[in-house]
């Protein structure tokens, strides 16, 4: 018997589950709210420079040949264009610039005017939050697992209280972002919110996975990204009441409080609670998910024992088992790659919302609400196909969009390219590259989709969240990189679709290179993983492999067993 056999005779996927994933997807709502809140806070609206000297002279509008060229949204007339001593060049701006608020109330790039010179620093807002995004993931990682660092033995504190902490993180810095009093200020504040929304999102869809059986894992996993489709949805409709950006921040931050709340009624998992030995722990959630669900009572903590393995007795794995044994090497490097693609295709199309000739909030809703049949078609396909063909299909098909995207524009000046996948398109083809631009979102989002479903699978419970928070880390370390790419278009109008496509092409050859998941029932510990996947590569050495596994198998668990479970 192993931990999905008892799920099974819990009732697998029952009334318990239901309300369980009912309060993970209501905390996975405010995930999207905060990652994309970039588009709308750094929106740089049309703006020129505020010049204390407007021209007087009224002949300027009579004698067009002594009207000087609009010098561009980033330099000055000069003081007196009549007077022939004067330069009559263009000039720097120097008292600083005048925006045009019928869209937008104010931005952070309004606020502190980080537009021209320093419009670097605007994206570098997206950058520094995608950080603590980053460092969110090892760190929320390293708190919900088994694992040792040093000798000296720490607490770890589960995927519930992770979660929790994560909500509450999220709450108290995003407010505090939004009553910045300064650009330092509001980066810090987005810097560690983002440390708590990592925490959220691979804690709920962790739970929701650990607490199915083999059979509905799928649907469990359609049901948590649509949360995200809700959500992303609904920032379109918030973003188009809310037009400071203030009340914005507030508004996606606040709630997470309520959240919090909600989450305090989730319960631990039960996987991870016999995998560290707290069997009557893991009894008592057992037992409630059985009295929900109207099935007889879990087996004793006795047979829970012989489930749970060595439990405390047995060796804690550290961070380095995620490559110390050559399967996992494997799915550590290559899952770590399929990530850095997927994010890097996904953000850079939800930042590149302008340049399809339609409003920003109304494009946006559109990208949004593609999300969900591309996540429902992943589904389909993780079910016909498998995990590995799917998402290799998916960032084939999310790459290809992006050149067909390229090949129908013409490369012209940078300066007026709000989109650098999609450079000045002509009028004519704005139809064509809107479709282009849904699909390619819907595919990016089934491929994001898809590697947070896989990854899950793919990883041990004894290290499920640190491999998760490592996968994260990767995916956010492409996700903060994208806005510094996409002011490589000064260099070069093409070059930021060319990395994105070639990330893209090369995370979709690394899935090839992962072991297939469906149908398998999860790992439980590392062995598990070098003994399934080991074996299928060379038998004698994977048996020689599984020998140095950081974490044995279970005593009442022998290699028959194991090979009828991975069949």
């Amino acid at each position: 018997m192993d931990v999905d056999d008892v799920l099974r005779e819990c009732g697998g996927f029952g009334r318990f589950q239901l309300l369980l994933l009912a309060l993970l997807s209501l905390a996975r709502l405010p995930l999207p709210w905060h990652f994309l809140l970039h588009i709308f806070l750094s929106a740089v609206p049309p703006h020129h420079c505020r010049s204390p000297h407007q021209p007087t002279a009224s002949n300027l509008s009579r004698d067009p040949r002594l009207t000087p060229a609009d010098p561009g949204p980033c330099r000055a007339l000069p003081p007196s264009p009549l007077d022939p001593t004067l330069n009559h060049s263009s000039l720097p701006c120097t008292s600083g610039w005048e925006y045009d608020t019928s869209q937008f109330t104010a931005t952070i790039a309004t606020e502190w005017d980080l537009v021209c010179d320093r419009r670097s620093l605007n994206q570098a807002a997206g950058t520094f939050f995608f950080l603590g995004v980053m460092l969110g993931g090892p760190i929320s990682g390293y708190l919900s697992d088994r694992v040792r660092v040093t000798t000296l033995s720490l607490p770890r504190y589960g995927r519930r209280r992770v979660l929790l902490l994560g909500c509450l993180v999220t709450a108290v810095f995003g407010t505090i972002a939004a009553v910045s009093t300064g650009f330092t200020m509001f980066v810090i504040s987005r810097f560690l919110s983002g440390l708590g929304l990592t925490a959220i999102n691979i804690t709920t869809f962790t739970l929701a996975v650990e607490w199915t059986d083999v059979r509905h894992r799928a649907q469990v996993g359609a049901v948590c990204s649509l949360a995200w489709c809700v959500g992303n949805m609904s920032l379109a409709l918030m973003a188009f009441l809310l037009r400071d950006w203030r009340w914005l921040q507030l508004a996606a931050s606040a709630p997470c409080l309520l959240f919090a709340a909600a989450c305090w009624w989730v319960p631990e998992s039960a996987r991870w609670l016999l995998s560290v030995g707290q069997t009557e722990r893991a009894r008592s959630g057992l037992l409630t998910c059985a009295r929900l669900n109207h099935t007889p009572p879990p087996p004793t903590v006795q047979e829970l024992e012989k489930v749970s393995g060595a439990g405390e007795c047995a060796p804690r794995p550290s961070p380095l088992a995620l490559v110390r044994t050559r399967q996992m090497c494997r799915i550590t490097l290559c899952s770590g790659m399929v990530w850095m693609g997927v994010s890097l295709s996904y953000y850079g199309l939800s930042f590149s919302v302008s340049g399809l000739g339609l409003g920003l909030y109304l494009t946006h809703f559109i990208y949004a609400a593609v999300e969900m049949p591309g996540k429902l078609l992943a589904f389909l396909l993780l079910e016909r196909l498998g995990r590995r063909w799917t998402q290799a299909g998916l960032l084939l098909l999310t790459a290809s969009v992006m050149g067909l995207c390229c090949l129908l524009t013409p490369g012209e000046d940078p300066a007026l390219t709000p989109n650098p996948l999609i450079p000045n398109p002509l009028p004519g083809q704005q139809v064509p590259l809107l479709v282009l631009g849904i699909v390619g979102k819907g595919s990016a989002e089934g491929a994001f989709t898809t590697a947070l479903f896989y990854t899950t699978e793919l990883f041990p419970t004894s290290l499920r969240q640190s491999g998760l928070g490592y996968t994260s880390l990767m995916g956010r370390l492409a996700a903060s990189a994208t806005p510094l790419v996409m002011l490589l278009d000064e260099v070069w109008v093409f070059l930021p679709s060319l990395i994105f496509i070639s990330v893209t092409l090369l995370a979709a050859a690394m899935s090839l290179l992962l072991p297939e998941t469906r149908h398998v029932p999860l790992p439980q510990t590392v062995g598990h993983v070098e003994d399934r996947y080991g074996r299928r590569d060379g038998g004698a050495e994977a048996t020689s492999v599984t020998d140095i596994a950081l974490q044995p198998l279970g005593a009442g668990e022998s290699q028959t067993a194991l090979s009828e479970e991975s069949e």
